[in-house]
């Protein structure tokens, strides 16, 4: 399947050798013949696209707009989107209509970005598989009984799939990184408050953070610095310059220190999958970077850390959703009680239940010092282990996700287990810090990732080794075959 980057369309743009009307269409397009199989989008916007691809195109022809100007771009569902629907993946906000843009979608708008529509995703981005989502899951182009990942699956599956070429994401536990690593492209986290979480439908406010998925960590980088930057409206939100991540990433490797740690290599990463890892890091040996042993002592706290903390502040972000104010009312309620009672019973689903439930004991009067305080206490250790790594080096590497993509309902019974799907990416967002996953090779014929952790807004590193290494190799450029796709729609067709 023929896939082009945001940096190659670009440069066609401001040739005039295609024009975004063009490219608006051709990604319409292949939604309209594609997607049956994947289920990536909830909706598509052709008529705003094709209007904004217009005005793109005439900034064009006076010699006006930028990298970005006429791209083609998809938003993951939990981004608000002025007039279009805004679902979180959920029945909850099913019909929710946003009457304001997000804060990453204000900025890439005014770089010119053509949004082309809403991709799916786990519900309120809970979940590592995107079977969560209310509109069904999304299906991985390289095996249609396999999971793309989550929460970002519908963003990951498009790209892919090569049905858009970039979409954004958000990654509150790795929902950016490992969904990227399951589909064979690139997935970035920049550092928590490097982009404004304005307008970002919150999961757990202290871990979530907007990024990308892209074909390459160029496309990333492009992205990236047209998203960031201070928000005032965002507490949260880093009041530093923007690098030009774009120029930075053109570095040599040579005196590079690449860091990996012993804890990301132990049992339960699958073989061919820390083969294909410890390949990469040969190849970034070979463009002069040196690769050393750091520690992270306590990586294995990581999960049950996560899985306190990230649910005790969801049980806050969706207590607003109630049936009252905004998002879904239940019919036949006897009281204002029976009324939250119904709305949210019936709203979300089985995994966000789960969820608020778990937060709202661990936040309870008699549990909060045994587990919420100690969570804490315990991501402060996690963050100092990585202070002290790089003290000692400026990126680590290991792998994204223990095992290749799993098939969809293999752990659907078994929370714990998806959980543990997450094992190698929470711990960066616990301590804030910039990741990327970029394809490294095969396991099973499926796509594994190598991911790269840098320092506290060192994205400028992380991008540059991704791209480095990129250069070095062609994984990323691998496509999954069309032909699987066409025969799925067309079955669904007959079928009906």
């Amino acid at each position: 399947m023929e896939r082009q980057t945001i940096a190659a369309l670009g440069r066609a743009l401001r040739a005039r050798e295609v024009s975004s009307r063009e490219l608006a269409s051709a990604a319409l397009e292949h939604i309209a013949r594609l997607d049956g199989a994947l289920n990536s989008f909830i909706t598509v916007t052709a008529d705003q696209a094709l209007t904004a691809a217009d005005a793109a195109d005439r900034r064009l022809a006076r010699g006006e707009g930028g990298p970005l100007t006429g791209i083609p771009f998809a938003w993951k569902d939990i981004f608000c989107t002025r007039g279009v629907r805004t679902t979180c993946g959920s029945k909850m906000l099913a019909n929710f209509v946003a009457p304001y843009d997000a804060a990453a979608v204000e900025r890439l708008h005014a770089a010119g970005i053509v949004s082309i529509g809403k991709t799916n995703m786990d519900e309120f981005a809970m979940g590592s598989s995107n079977e969560t989502s209310w509109f069904g899951p999304v299906h991985n182009p390289w095996d249609l009984e396999r999971s793309p990942g989550g929460s970002s699956g519908g963003s990951a599956a498009a790209v892919a799939a090569g049905l858009i070429s970039a979409a954004s994401g958000t990654d509150t536990g790795g929902s950016i990184r490992q969904p990227a690593a399951l589909v064979g492209i690139t997935g970035f986290k920049p550092s928590y408050g490097r982009v404004s979480r304005y307008g970002m439908i919150a999961f757990a406010s202290s871990l979530d953070q907007a990024g990308v998925l892209t074909l390459t960590a160029e496309d990333a980088a492009l992205l990236i610095e047209a998203m960031a930057g201070f928000d005032d409206r965002d507490s949260t939100s880093a009041n530093l310059p923007v690098p030009a991540y774009a120029t930075d990433i053109g570095k040599s490797l040579a005196g590079r220190r690449i860091g990996v740690p012993p804890e990301f290599f132990e049992p339960g990463l699958d073989g061919e999958c820390g083969a294909r890892v410890r390949e990469a890091l040969a190849v970034l040996e070979s463009l002069g970077a040196q690769v050393v042993e750091v520690s992270l002592p306590h990586l294995s706290l990581s999960v049950p850390t996560y899985y306190i903390v990230a649910p005790a502040e969801a049980s806050s972000n969706l207590a607003r959703f109630d049936g009252v104010r905004f998002g879904h009312r239940a019919e036949g309620a006897t009281s204002l009680e029976d009324l939250y009672k119904k709305s949210r019973q019936e709203g979300f689903g089985p995994e966000v239940r789960r969820r608020l439930m778990t937060g709202t004991y661990v936040l309870s009067a008699g549990y909060f010092d045994a587990y919420y305080l100690q969570a804490q206490k315990a991501r402060e250790l996690i963050a100092a282990d990585f202070r002290a790594a790089f003290a000692k080096v400026d990126v680590i590497a290991g792998p994204t996700a223990p095992t290749p993509a799993f098939r969809l309902g293999e752990k659907t019974d078994d929370p714990v287990q998806m959980y543990l799907n997450d094992i190698y990416t929470i711990a960066v967002n616990l301590a804030g810090l910039p990741g990327i996953s970029v394809p490294c090779g095969f396991a099973r014929g499926l796509p594994v990732g190598l991911q790269l952790i840098g320092p506290a807004f060192g994205e400028s590193a992380v991008l540059n080794v991704a791209h480095q290494y990129q250069l070095a190799t062609d994984w990323h450029s691998k496509a999954p075959p069309e032909a699987p796709l066409v025969a799925a729609v067309a079955a669904k067709g007959r079928s009906r």
